[in-house]
Order: structure tokens, then sequence, then C-alpha cells
């Protein structure tokens, strides 16, 4: 898809970080948009700011984890702008960085329930809504739907397998897409550290779901993780270099969008090896497993 001039794209999670970073190089290319997020103020002032490009902005208040919300922002869209183009299911969460190093069997299900519900629920209820009204429309177009590196990584929390369920279902869409010859294409943008509030989600967090356990309440090695990696965000890309890669792989058609940092990629390749070799998997400080530990 290497026109984008006057295309229509749908954005959620679209007023703050690599949602907005990504409408902002949209528009630049002369899209138009539909910007969905669960803040309507910052949503207004995103669009208002995208308006000044000259390009057409729809902003719909849309919370992820409702299909009738999702549903609704799809008719909002067509009923705008008659098609749409490129949708990127971008809105996600994690509840804490804590939780990030939690383990199955601890912790609360209320966090299991709204990181899936937004994080692979809300990248569903996108596809279900636009798919096939796009394919009805018969015009060319892209679905990008927000992992992380997360999704090719491997932790029994629920941030790290709700990715791994976008990457599948992403996967299996592409796959689709290719066997119907259909004029849609699928990718799955899959981001390292980034520098975005995704630690300050909670903010949007239900109130029927309570809030994440304090930090003081969890084992020292995961208080100790969870300041190390908020420290690593704030060092990580800029979420316009996101932008930037989401664009160039829809052009592209390339599926795997990795804007990611090296030593990330290579635990990907270290994780992907050993699946080839048959190996057991490596723990996360890279020690191998031996009979005595």
């Amino acid at each position: 898809m290497n026109e984008l001039k006057d295309r229509v794209a749908v954005i959620t999670g679209g007023a703050s970080g690599i949602g907005l970073a990504t409408a902002q190089r949209f528009a630049d290319e002369g899209m138009h948009l539909v910007l969905a997020d669960i803040e309507a103020a910052a949503l207004e002032s995103a669009a208002d700011a995208l308006r000044s490009k000259g390009v057409d902005v729809l902003v719909r208040r849309t919370d992820v984890m409702s299909e009738e919300s999702v549903n609704a922002l799809a008719d909002a869209a067509f009923d705008h702008f008659g098609t749409v183009h490129i949708v990127f299911n971008n809105a996600g969460v994690a509840a804490t960085a804590a939780t990030l190093r939690s383990r199955a069997w601890e912790g609360s299900l209320a966090d299991w329930e709204w990181t899936m519900g937004v994080n692979f629920m809300g990248v569903l209820y996108g596809v279900r809504a636009f798919v096939p009204r796009m394919l009805a429309n018969g015009d060319e177009g892209h679905i990008v739907n927000t992992a992380s590196v997360a999704g090719l990584l491997t932790a029994a929390n629920p941030y790290n397998v709700s990715k791994h369920g976008v990457v599948c279902l992403t996967e299996g869409m592409y796959l689709d897409f290719k066997e119907m010859d259909s004029p849609l294409s699928a990718s799955v943008v899959c981001p390292g550290l980034i520098n975005t509030k995704i630690m300050e989600a909670e903010r949007n967090r239900p109130s029927d779901l309570g809030r994440s356990a304090d930090l003081t309440e969890q084992r020292p090695d995961v208080q100790q993780f969870a300041t190390m990696f908020v420290a690593a965000l704030k060092e990580g890309y800029g979420p316009e270099v996101v932008a930037d890669h989401v664009v160039d792989g829809i052009r592209s058609d390339r599926f795997y969008i990795l804007p990611s940092q090296e030593e990330l990629l290579a635990r990907v390749d270290q994780r992907f090896q050993g699946l080839l070799d048959r190996r057991n998997p490596t723990p996360r400080d890279g020690r191998p497993l031996t009979s005595d530990r």
C-alpha cells in the first residue's frame, strides 16, 4: 500500500504515545484520521493539533474493552468517510511494572481481566468491527495490530500473554488475507522499550477492577525489577520511531514491524533458535538449565 494521501486511517489509543505519534505521521502523509481513545480531553487536544496540518480528523471516545463501543467507532468512521483503509489497533495497557514480573498464581485476577480485555480483546473487537466492512468495500487496506517484543518473549504475566495472543491473531489474519487474494494485508508491531506513559495506564483502569497491589507489597526482586524497568523506559526510543516503522511496514507489506533495541531482539533470536534446536527454555538470567537447579 504505497499511496497514503487522502486515505483514511483509524487509530485506537490515538491521544498519546505511539498512537498519537503515528497519527501525526499519517497526517504528514496527507491521510484523514479517525482518532479513538478512552481519554476525552486528551483526544480533543490531539485532534486540534492534527487538524492544523489540514487533514480531516474525526474523534470518538472509545473503550476498547467494549465490543459495543468499538462497533460504534466503526459506524462513525464509515458514516463519516465512507471507507477505511488502515486500522491501527493500538490501545494497550500494563497494570504496573511490577506485574511484568508477576507469577501466574500470584496477584489479582483483575489484572488479567483488564490487561487481556484491552490488549487482546480490544484488538479482536477492532478486527471484527472493521475487517468485514473493509472487505465489502473492496479497497486496498492494511490492519496494524500493536503487540510488543513481549509478545515474542515469554513470561507468565498478563502483559506478555496478551501480546502473544495479538501476534498469533495477526499472523493468522495475514495468512487468511493472502490465501483469499484479498486487497487487505496485516502487520504486527512489536516495540521494545519506548518512552510512553504506559506505566501510568492505571489512571484509566475501570473502577470495578480495583487497583494493582502497591509496589511495597511485592517481593524484593519484583520491586527492584519495577524500578529498573521504569527507568529503562524513560531512556527508550521515542514513539515517533515506532510511527516511522509503522509507515514503512505498511508501504513494504512487512508483517513483523520491530522497532526494538538490539539486546531485546537478541533475546528473541535466542528463544527462536532454542525452538529450532528443540531445547528447553533458557532462564531469563541466561544460565543453562542443569539437573541440580
